[in-house]
């Protein structure tokens, strides 16, 4: 019996998927939909999305089960969408399918309505460079279209772009202007991306899977599968999250293609018929056209999602401005009214300063949270902030327009929390660093400090240098920058067998060479 309930459990937590000869096992915990339901879940708080809601339910109250089909049926859809890549199917890509067309119904057609404003766009650019029409649903699952959304990575943008990646591509990333959430530019990126991906791999599987994971990744898994340049094939040496990317496209072509079938209709997104762009070469503010324009704020921000804190700064380059058709005219009309209104409040050298106690701007993401602002002081660090407030390191440095981790004292920082925990996170700004440290559970080990924040990490104690071990630092990172010291030497001087436990904080001596 006991044999039995294995093989069970087995069969319940993998299935089978065929690639060429061999037989590849998906394992249940080579994919989680947590991401989809985060990206869903943020979708909602965006202006657009969150009009349509709130205006028509879309809810199925019925017996969810008469939405299921039987496997012979998506089979048989599957088989009959043209695709770049294979379409297979197993349980893993049922239980995905269900996400969209039966658990998270609603939000879902938020999803199919903002794909008749965004799928036309993307059609149009990645056929311009010669690029597969599909392509264009990778952006489902990278972002559920939302251009505001940000990965725990601190991807970012409808195609979820690192930082290094959307440079890489020529797209403008500051404190001001975040072009990955521009939804022109960053298609155009995305598409320069995919195309030199493809000159590399001649494959579209893998270039779906490089651009998941990186071509390094990739690369990896072609060289130690023995050279073979298939995705099935090199499967097993992917990263886990690419490993469910696969299936997570499938399931998301199936919903699109089929919404019908399952009684999903598109949300009434009420983006406008026609849009135009003007070039700013001023500075102004999305704040001073939305009040003299009497243009809903939220609606120009989601029109313009690439000025992070609604300015537009076209003193320093021309800039561009997405308005509707309809208030173009009065917008050229009304330019010089609208530049003279409060230009002290929204223009000023002192309120363009990312200062989060100044601010009025919460983002699309931290709807129904409290604000608060924590000043930083000597020996704290974002890695410490974020653990004290329970909240992710990237949504931190997203609030407060940080793209490093560096910050100095006295930096005013904007925290969202649980509001009925605010009374408790309030506290956390008068604490001292042992009774913060307190708070997640840690003590202060009686050889470290707390690294000063905007400090050099190095001073001269002697006959020794100290270096402060920083964020992201590690002992071979740390020999690297000290001419002919080695890993070991470092070790044993501090008394460290664990080279994996250095902690932020801790001073480490290391000998001067003569």
């Amino acid at each position: 019996m006991r044999s039995i309930f294995i093989l069970c459990i087995l069969l319940f937590t993998s299935q089978a998927m065929k690639a060429g000869n061999d037989t590849i096992i998906i394992r249940a915990d080579d994919y989680s939909s947590e991401k989809i339901d985060r990206d869903l879940d943020s979708l909602i708080n965006t202006w657009y999305v969150g009009l349509a809601l709130r205006n028509a339910a879309v809810e199925y109250s019925g017996d969810t089960t008469a939405l299921q089909c039987p496997d012979s049926v998506y089979i048989d859809r599957l088989s009959r969408i043209n695709s770049i890549i294979e379409l297979p199917y197993n349980s893993i890509i049922r239980n995905h399918i269900h996400v969209y067309t039966i658990r998270q119904r609603e939000k879902f057609g938020a999803v199919l309505g903002l794909a008749n404003y965004y799928f036309p766009m993307f059609e149009d650019i990645f056929d311009s460079y010669g690029l597969p029409a599909e392509l264009k649903y990778m952006a489902v699952i990278e972002s559920a279209l939302n251009p505001n959304a940000v990965s725990r990575a601190n991807a970012t943008g409808l195609w979820q772009f690192m930082y290094s990646t959307g440079r890489m591509y020529g797209l403008t990333i500051n404190s001001i202007v975040d072009e990955r959430r521009d939804p022109v530019k960053a298609t155009d990126a995305a598409a320069r991306y995919l195309r030199d991906l493809y000159k590399i791999y001649n494959d579209w599987g893998l270039v779906i899977a490089a651009y998941n994971c990186g071509p390094g990744n990739v690369n990896k898994a072609i060289r130690r599968s023995g050279n073979r340049k298939d995705y099935w094939e090199i499967y097993y040496r992917l990263p886990r999250e690419t490993r469910g990317y696969i299936p997570q496209y499938i399931a998301a072509v199936y919903a699109m293609n089929y919404y019908k079938e399952h009684n999903l209709t598109p949300a009434s997104i009420s983006f406008p018929v026609a849009v135009d762009t003007i070039m700013i070469n001023k500075d102004i503010h999305l704040a001073q056209i939305s009040e003299v324009m009497d243009i809903p704020l939220g609606e120009l921000r989601a029109l313009n999602p690439q000025y992070r804190t609604g300015l537009i700064p076209g003193t320093s380059k021309p800039c561009a401005l997405t308005l509707p058709v309809t208030h173009l005219g009065d917008f050229i009309d009304l330019n010089d009214t609208i530049r003279s209104y409060k230009p002290d409040v929204y223009i000023s050298k002192t309120t363009q300063i990312a200062n989060p106690a100044l601010s009025t701007y919460m983002p699309a993401d931290v709807k129904g949270k409290t604000r608060l602002v924590y000043t930083v002081k000597e020996g704290d660090n974002l890695g410490y902030i974020a653990e004290w407030y329970r909240v992710g390191l990237s949504d931190l440095r997203y609030w407060n327009n940080i793209y490093r981790n560096m910050i100095r004292v006295g930096q005013k920082l904007a925290v969202y929390v649980d509001p009925q925990k605010t009374e408790y996170f309030s506290q956390i700004n008068a604490m001292t660093f042992v009774q913060k440290q307190s708070l997640s559970g840690k003590s202060v080990p009686s050889n470290t400090r707390p690294a000063t924040a905007a400090v050099s990490p190095t001073e001269a104690d002697g006959e020794y240098i100290v270096h402060t071990v920083r964020s992201g630092d590690t002992i071979w990172d740390i020999v690297k920058l000290y001419g002919n010291v080695t890993s070991t030497e470092v070790l044993s001087l501090n008394n460290i067998s664990d080279p994996g436990k250095i902690q932020i904080g801790q001073r480490l001596r290391i000998r001067k060479k003569s």
